[in-house]
């Protein structure tokens, strides 16, 4: 059985999904939802971890991840899993890494299916040029994350 608890994030409420075989979602709602008084002790680690990563003091997860999606698009994000904390990768760069640069636009469309923000770190993904590019959870939310993560503390990345 899937279990949910919402949390308080800096980018707002985040909806956790997941079961004993690990998360299954993790998004951050542009809605407000009530905020879960008792966390189901299966999504009880992604919460404290999570929270760690807000306060600055997580730098990587240790958590099970199940997330729904097609043999690609998994593909992709364990991929995204590689891109080191404080770190950015171009969708070109990312492409190749899987091994067709031909694929840029099926990357970048998995990449945004991505169901396990912040964990599964499709916002360290940016344009060629160094922009912000594509967000599911809006570009200020990528850009706080971004910034979060810079080991150069400065007013404004972008």
């Amino acid at each position: 059985m899937i279990e949910t608890a919402f949390i308080e994030t800096p980018l707002g409420i985040a909806k956790i999904e997941g079961d004993t075989d690990g998360l299954k979602a993790i998004t951050v709602l542009d809605t407000s939802e009530e905020i879960t008084k008792i966390i189901p002790e299966v999504l009880e680690d992604a919460v404290y971890q999570l929270q760690e990563y807000f306060r600055g003091e997580r730098k990587a997860f240790d958590l099970i991840l199940n997330p729904d999606g097609t043999d690609f698009q998994i593909k992709v994000w364990e991929e995204l899993l590689n891109i080191p904390f404080g770190n950015t990768m171009s969708y070109l760069d990312l492409s190749k890494k899987l091994g067709d640069v031909k694929a840029i636009r099926a990357v970048a469309a998995a990449n945004g299916k991505n169901p396990i923000w912040i964990i599964i770190p499709c916002h360290r993904v940016i344009g060629s040029d160094g922009s912000l590019t594509g967000y599911a959870g809006g570009l200020h939310r990528k850009k706080w994350l971004l910034e979060h993560e810079s080991p150069v503390k400065q007013q404004s990345l972008f």
